[in-house]
């Protein structure tokens, strides 16, 4: 699974697996991602811990080189099926699913490099090399407002399917893809503020998803659709 780039500048990147020597460089591009955020909110760091669980069979995850350096790196986890939090109940899914789940887990693209779809590449990749014979669900969290990994997450094919309070007190967007579904909607669309927290818990527990987000009148809407 490697691949090489172009990047914008023309510099020529690779994009190749990452392992568990290659620790170091993760959590100092993590570390690095972070100090730059504006937001800090938005982005939840995972631990060396949770990264070595990743590295050690648990998950798979992709890097982009440049000259040797890492400067994006993103990962889908096998989450503990055990865990009190399994976004599968967020999702609606029954415990006997849980299994099936795969987590996309955090990506973290140097601020010098951003504007290369990496996220997006990296993404696509990551979900060509899924077995479909063992995983059929793929889960994510998103914190509203997050303009960038929203738009990553809806074109990658996944839905709104829950929004509350995570890892403590944040809000955050529950999504998901079904690799087995393709889509059939019985509703016009809905578009709601996306800081209508109160409007947008009520469509998804009457099994509305979301799909999309428009900017309109300088604000931000999600498009919501039922199946």
């Amino acid at each position: 699974m490697k691949r090489q780039l172009t990047l914008k500048n023309g510099q020529i990147v690779e994009i190749r697996p990452v392992g568990l020597e290659q620790l170091k460089e993760i959590l100092s591009l993590q570390q690095k991602v972070f100090s730059t955020l504006s937001t800090k909110t938005f982005l939840q760091p995972l631990t060396e811990e949770e990264f070595a669980y990743i590295l050690g069979g648990k998950g798979v995850m992709l890097g982009v080189y440049l000259r040797g350096e890492l400067i994006a790196f993103r990962a889908m986890m096998e989450p503990d099926e055990l865990d009190d939090e399994h976004l599968g109940l967020d999702a609606g899914l029954t415990k006997e699913e849980f299994s099936t789940v795969l987590y996309s887990e955090i990506t973290n693209v140097h601020p010098d490099y951003r504007g290369n779809s990496l996220q997006r590449i990296l993404g696509r990749m990551l979900l060509a090399e899924i077995d479909q014979e063992k995983y059929r669900y793929i889960c994510t969290t998103v914190a509203p407002f997050n303009i960038a990994s929203l738009k990553d997450k809806f074109n990658l094919g996944m839905h709104i399917v829950a929004l509350k309070e995570k890892y403590g007190t944040k809000l955050r967007y529950i999504l998901m893809k079904d690799l087995t579904a393709r889509p059939v909607y019985r509703a016009a669309s809905v578009f709601i503020h996306m800081g209508n927290t109160e409007r947008q818990q009520e469509l998804l527990e009457k099994g509305w998803v979301g799909v999309g987000m428009v900017m309109e009148e300088d604000e931000w809407k999600v498009e919501y659709r039922k199946f």
